[in-house]
């Protein structure tokens, strides 16, 4: 049975203090149903960070992975842009 696509999240960095993990702010825009505004939502996500590379602010890939502890299914793909300055 072939194995379900990894969901990928581009977002970006707002948190590096843990050791190898960090959390990932990934917003999305979506229309209310009844009165058409566009609305911006934010989700939080705890990804694996194995060289401690990411940085504050920068703007990442995240892809879905097995648990690797109670709060983090995530792991950083790549880094799209890092924070200037």
């Amino acid at each position: 049975m072939p194995r379900k696509t990894r969901s990928i999240k581009l977002g970006r960095v707002v948190s590096n203090g843990m050791n190898k993990s960090v959390i990932v702010a990934v917003d999305r825009l979506f229309q209310h149903p009844l009165y058409g505004k566009t609305i911006r939502r934010t989700s939080k996500f705890m990804a694996h960070d194995e060289e401690n590379e990411c940085q504050v602010g920068d703007k990442v890939t995240i892809e879905e992975t097995r648990p690797m502890s109670k709060r983090k299914r995530w792991i950083v793909r790549e880094i799209v842009e890092k924070k200037k300055g």
